[in-house]
């Protein structure tokens, strides 16, 4: 979604990410992967449990696609990081517009599955 930054903002579309992970983990990943969007930390995970993220299973986060982001990750030269937190909480992506309708709601089957930017544009172009 970085790399798409511009045309998020153009849309005037607001990034948040949230983490179940305490505020230093939090602060951590912030620093570490140079976001400028807020972070917002639910260490309850009532925004998880709410959206229906919920735990994956052991063959969602180990499966093929996971081991195909990965291996591409690796071929850029990326080195892989051992995670600190819960692996099997499952993330996703929702899309809120101003009036508070939820737009797109996509829960993520594993640490590979995520909407591709492209079509949370097309969405956002549908809205304007």
């Amino acid at each position: 979604m970085r790399e798409q930054e511009n045309e998020l903002a153009r849309h005037d579309v607001k990034v948040a990410v949230v983490t179940f992970e305490n505020d230093f983990f939090a602060r951590q990943y912030v620093a570490e992967n140079g976001l400028s969007w807020p972070m917002l930390v639910d260490e309850t995970r009532d925004t998880y449990r709410n959206y229906g993220m919920l735990a994956a299973s052991f063959w969602d986060i180990w499966g093929l696609k996971t081991w195909r982001v990965y291996l591409g990750a690796l071929l850029q030269g990326e080195k892989l990081r051992h995670s600190e937190g819960d692996i099997y909480q499952r993330g996703g992506d929702v899309l809120i517009d101003p009036a508070g309708i939820v737009r797109l709601h996509h829960v993520g089957e594993g640490p590979a599955d995520r909407p591709a930017v492209e079509a949370i544009l097309r969405t956002i172009g549908t809205l304007g």
